[in-house]
């Protein structure tokens, strides 16, 4: 069946570029990708089956490549998405993906929200029970669900992350009851999406990262109340250490002061270039040279010991926002700008 390049999510076109490559160039490509995006794009092509000729020729044109020469249908599958996994990560770890995909790829739970209105999907959900909601949350978008959980009350709020935190493994039996009693009662209005999220401490950090401020602010409020330890573990990881790459300049040379020089060095160990290259450019020359000399003469380090460092500078990053001296840029694009 054709369908208009228009109406296909940006990982369907992805995954449909990819499928017209040759399996080693799709390996260098994905190579390329963090583990979690390569999960998500191998799910997309394991769930595709066939593209058909003219769905192939569109995605290759907005690629910007030449489609005319491309324009022979394409066949997804697991196996595909095994092998392409295999060339890029090798057998043993491609096992370990696809058994976490076999799972997704034959079932989406609640896929019928993922593209409605937020609003809508709140004026259905807010009154069910909690754990219903945090249910339908935890497969949702982060996108979605962070709006979803902003318009819900405080309390609500924070019961509602609680135990999307705390959710493990849900009977299928459970979940396809309650998909199919939601599922009478809103799906006349709300649309279909491609790819459902599993819940967790990651699902609800992406959530939060997502929401504003003052949201943020009240679900670590609420979690703090419950569950102390989970919220000091969804704190810790709401901040990558590999995240300082999208920090401003000024803001890294603000960090940098407030952390010892050992930590630092130690934190670095075993980062990729990008970023080594954001903290030292923003160095004196001279303390670049004594950081790269201490980076050199520590050795091997134990990976426990340069979490530890990492985690101390990701707690200077989050007290120097919590102080409103540095801004985190979350990705967000509806920010507004005056002279």
């Amino acid at each position: 069946m054709t369908m208009a390049t228009s109406e296909l999510t940006g990982l369907r076109k992805a995954a449909v570029m990819l499928l017209q490559m040759s399996k080693e160039d799709s390996a260098k490509i994905l190579a390329q990708m963090r583990e979690s995006e390569v999960e998500e794009i191998m799910a997309e092509i394991a769930r595709i089956g066939s593209v058909d000729a003219d769905t192939s020729a569109g995605v290759l044109d907005e690629f910007a490549l030449m489609a005319t020469t491309h324009r022979l249908a394409t066949q997804g599958g697991m196996d595909h998405a095994r092998e392409m996994l295999e060339a890029t990560l090798g057998k043993e770890k491609a096992a370990a993906i696809l058994d976490r995909l076999s799972v997704t790829v034959t079932d989406m739970p609640f896929k019928f929200i993922n593209h409605a209105d937020p609003r809508q999907v709140l004026s259905f959900i807010q009154h069910e029970h909690p754990q219903t909601i945090a249910l339908v949350l935890a497969h949702a978008t982060s996108t979605m669900a962070s709006q979803i959980l902003s318009g819900l009350s405080p309390e609500l709020q924070a019961d509602v992350a609680h135990r999307i935190a705390v959710m493990d493994r849900t009977s299928p039996e459970i979940i396809r009851q309650v998909e199919q009693s939601l599922e009478r009662k809103i799906s006349s209005v709300l649309q279909p999406n491609e790819l459902s999220t599993v819940g967790g401490l990651q699902p609800l950090v992406d959530i939060i990262n997502r929401a504003d401020r003052g949201t943020e602010r009240l679900i670590l409020e609420g979690l703090e109340a419950r569950n102390p330890e989970i919220a000091e573990e969804i704190r810790r990881r709401m901040f990558m250490f590999e995240d300082v790459t999208m920090l401003e300049d000024r803001a890294v040379q603000l960090v940098l002061r407030s952390v010892e020089m050992n930590d630092l060095a130690i934190a670095l160990k075993g980062v990729n270039d990008s970023v080594r290259d954001k903290v030292t450019r923003n160095l004196s020359e001279r303390a670049r040279e004594n950081l790269v000399e201490e980076i050199d003469l520590l050795g091997p380090v134990r990976l426990r010991q340069v979490e530890e460092s990492q985690a101390k500078i990701v707690q200077a990053i989050r007290a120097l926002e919590e102080s409103g001296q540095i801004e985190i840029n979350r990705g967000g694009d509806d920010d507004e700008f005056v002279d």
